[in-house]
């Protein structure tokens, strides 16, 4: 016997006692919940926060059949909403949640997507839930990207409401989606194989019905054709359609027609009408078009799953380069502990052949370091004492001790796979017009069958149900919401293989449509490290002594010129009141002395008494900065930087490409008309602010143009989020690496015109895709509506088009850039 649940319990003596665990409630105390429709007393807080997260989490069935009241702690809370309750120990979330201040944000995998429809059906439901600042899935992955706020929702709460509408999420776990996608086409397989059995015994019998009907087949026998047609039909509709079922019935719960609405009616209403014609002896079945159906469509999902399994690749195979144990050196010896139990500045040892368990810094030892999987560089990399390594790389020759600086979400590999998850999760313009475009779609479909269906009823009425199960059958925007996002993530998964993260969804669509190509000099067409060639002091200074201010105030920073006066000096004295202003300089105070030390207009601005007569201004080629006081300049710093080897090679395909290509850069006017003259860039200007670099783009886009920046520093933060496309150096700092849409984790220019060839051809895929999906409907639909197609054709064309769209954006998926010359100029 249920409990009674409809009316408030009483103790003995009328006081109120807990809804949710039966003790009485304290006098004065008000936690009141609203619990099956009706306000529910419950005695503390902390019975108040589970009932409300039972009710939230849409589990208020556990309130409904339960049969007596909660005898200890293990019954009161749900054995899964406590499951869900983990997910908010920091302990848990440390190895998948990265933090900024009070926001969160995680990569969820959610289990039940059949259709781009759920993927939009879960994001608009979670986005709704206060302190949810972002949620996009990818249907192609079937991952989320969830950003929120703490301090206003939990974690758990937010799982939990996901399950509320039908799905499943938990954090993405490499081992566990391999399960699930294990499972996942296991339970395919078996569906299939039982729609394949079904659909070939049901024709068999069909070709005995079909020819009974110019045979003189008797009632008797056409009688128990169809009840043998109707036992092998049934386990098709029952078991290998439930997926169609479910689908339709969690969108019509939440009042959203998804694109598995029309196919679950056309499968339950053709075989309720041959259940209908079987049992009454009177008109036709259908069983043999519902079991092809069915068989054709589950065939078809079963191949675009393979093909979205594989576009996914790249991500799995980075999340399966973090190690899983280390070998800590402790003051007993070497311990071998899990990766994840490392802090920063733990000591390990890494031996050769074995994976850098974290980021971190060479105590001792030399090596060769393979990061191939991480920059797409297929040759390894020399690393020594003092230098930064990257956990998720390969030692190759020699044992390594490496101080560990960054662990789990702070790692750059962690980093690089947040970065590639909000890439494939954002949606390009065409994709988010193609899904408000199918959500459309379906309503329209359904007025359609009924416009078909009254027609048909009209002019014959007997074939007016068989029309209208065609129409139903043959459309189904899957192919559209599908053309856009399987060609993004197969093309981002081919630049993966480049060496290029993208990181924003419009990066490949806006990269493709780009004919202005803007550089910045230090770090970007050079290496970024300029060595220091000359030091001129003022009258009566030392050299060495204005190298030690010079590196005084330049070694908080992370530019690569103030890296080239902390190299050459061992110990800087200490500076304080530091401020840095971008593209200028840094100020600051040394030794008692306020000095300025940067671009010699900064340094000695306008107004200041002139420079010394003994500190000589030359017109070089070279980066020169100057070191000043509140009077004077006190020395003059030349640098020289060096090309990087590519340039040349880049520049000319990039032209070869059609593209306008500029110099943009803070650099001396001079040093950088130089490089521009070495790289063969003609229009070079130097001597640029941040503000200046920034202005010149968009005086570009101004005129129409659509701009892509490549940079690297700080001072290119500003134009790297002002230009339509950026390109950040993997060498540049985070900032810029934050600003930009692509980040160029192999460092080698020659990439980026493979970059353009790939957004170019994944560009000409998306058309293609959607004018076949536009084309396939187009044609599907009247053809369909005017008889001229069968339910069985109508289910072979719909699974034909989802398959068509997956299979062509997947010839992106293997592309190799250097081929990608065909029509590479073709802007069009």
């Amino acid at each position: 016997m249920a409990y009674r649940d409809s009316a408030t319990p009483a103790a003995t003596d009328g006081t109120a006692v807990c809804y949710h665990c039966g003790l009485p409630v304290p006098a004065g105390t008000n936690h009141a919940v609203r619990v099956l429709g009706e306000s529910r007393p419950m005695c503390c807080a902390g019975c108040a926060a589970v009932a409300s997260a039972i009710v939230e989490g849409g589990l208020e069935d556990y309130y409904r059949y339960r049969t007596a009241r909660p005898a200890g702690r293990a019954e009161l809370v749900p054995a899964e909403l406590e499951e869900l309750a983990l997910y908010d120990r920091e302990a848990v979330q440390r190895s998948f949640v990265h933090r900024a201040g009070e926001e969160r944000e995680a990569s969820l995998v959610i289990e039940g997507i059949v259709c781009a429809a759920c993927a939009w059906l879960s994001e608009r439901h979670v986005r709704e839930l206060p302190g949810v600042r972002e949620f996009i899935v990818n249907y192609t992955t079937h991952r989320a990207r969830l950003r929120w706020d703490a301090q206003q929702i939990k974690l758990s709460e937010i799982l939990a409401a996901i399950e509320a509408i039908g799905y499943r999420a938990y954090p993405f776990d490499p081992e566990r989606q391999e399960r699930v996608q294990r499972n996942e086409r296991a339970q395919m397989l078996k569906r299939i194989a039982v729609a394949g059995a079904g659909m070939m015994q049901v024709m068999m019998v069909a070709v005995g019905l079909y020819a009974g009907d110019h045979g003189g087949m008797g009632a008797d026998t056409r009688s128990l054709l169809r009840w043998v047609s109707f036992a092998f039909a049934t386990p098709v509709v029952l078991y290998a359609a439930r997926p169609f079922f479910g689908a339709a019935g969690r969108d019509l719960r939440r009042r959203t027609l998804g694109m598995d609405v029309p196919v679950a009616l056309a499968v339950a209403g053709a075989y309720a009408a041959s259940v209908w014609a079987t049992l009454s002896g009177t008109g036709e079945v259908y069983f043999d078009s519902i079991t092809m159906f069915v068989f054709f469509l589950l065939v078809g999902r079963f191949l675009e799953m393979l093909a979205r399994h594989r576009t996914g690749e790249q991500v799995e195979a980075l999340v399966h380069q973090r190690p899983t144990v280390a070998r800590r050196v402790e003051a007993a010896g070497e311990c071998v502990v899990a990766a994840l139990e490392l802090v920063p500045g733990d000591r390990v040892r890494v031996r050769p052949g074995e994976t850098i368990p974290a980021d971190g810094v060479i105590e001792d030892g030399g090596s060769s370091v393979d990061e191939s999987l991480l920059t797409g560089e297929p040759l390894p990399r020399r690393r020594g004492r003092g230098q930064r390594v990257v956990g998720g790389s390969i030692n190759v020759e020699s044992p390594l001790t490496v101080r560990v600086d960054a662990v789990g979400e702070d790692s750059v590999l962690a980093s690089v796979i947040r970065l590639l998850d909000r890439a494939q999760a954002e949606k390009p313009r065409a994709a988010a017009t193609a899904d408000r475009v199918a959500s459309w779609f379906v309503g329209g479909v359904l007025l359609t069958a009924l416009a078909v269906y009254a027609f048909w009823y009209w002019y014959d009425p007997s074939r007016a149900f068989w029309v209208t199960l065609a129409v139903l059958v043959v459309t189904c925007p899957c192919a559209l919401s599908l053309a856009t996002p399987a060609a993004i993530t197969a093309a981002t998964g081919a630049l993966g293989r480049l060496g290029l993260l993208a990181t924003r969804g419009h990066a490949l669509e806006t990269l493709a449509q780009t004919r202005d190509m803007v550089f910045d000099k230090t770090g970007t067409l050079t290496y970024g490290r300029p060595e220091l060639v000359s030091v001129s002091p003022a009258p009566g200074l030392d050299a060495e002594q204005c190298l030690r201010w010079a590196a005084a105030l330049e070694r908080e920073s992370g530019h690569p010129v103030a890296q080239a006066f902390v190299a050459c000096v061992e110990t800087p004295p200490p500076a304080d009141e530091l401020h840095a202003e971008p593209g200028s300089g840094i100020a600051g105070r040394v030794d008692g002395r306020r000095l300025r030390i940067g671009r010699p207009a900064w340094v000695v601005p306008a107004g200041r008494p002139a420079v010394p007569g003994d500190v000589e201004l030359r017109s070089e080629e070279d980066t020169v900065v100057w070191l000043g006081d509140e009077s004077v300049v006190l020395a003059e710093f030349r640098l020289r930087d060096r090309l990087r080897p590519d340039v040349a090679t880049a520049i000319d395909e990039l032209r070869a490409l059609g593209m306008r290509l500029r110099i943009l850069s803070g650099d001396a006017p001079a040093a950088v008309a130089a490089t521009g003259r070495a790289a063969g860039i003609e229009d070079a200007v130097g001597g640029l602010s941040p503000q200046g670099k920034l202005e010149a783009v968009r005086q570009l886009q101004h005129e129409g143009r659509v701009v892509s920046m490549v940079g690297d520093g700080v001072n290119d933060a500003p134009v790297l989020a002002g230009a339509d496309v950026s390109v950040a150096m993997s060498g540049g700092t985070s900032l810029a690496q934050a600003s930009a849409d692509v980040v160029l984790l192999s460092d080698r220019l020659a990439r980026l015109p493979q970059a353009i060839r790939v957004a170019r051809r994944c560009r000409r895929i998306v058309r293609q895709n959607l004018a076949w999906a536009v084309a396939y409907n187009l044609i599907a639909v009247p053809l369909a509506a005017t008889g001229w197609l069968t339910p069985w054709m109508a289910a072979i064309g719909m699974s034909a088009s989802s398959l068509i769209v997956v299979m062509n954006a997947l010839r992106l998926r293997d592309l190799p850039a250097r081929d990608e010359r065909d029509g590479g100029g073709d802007l069009r």
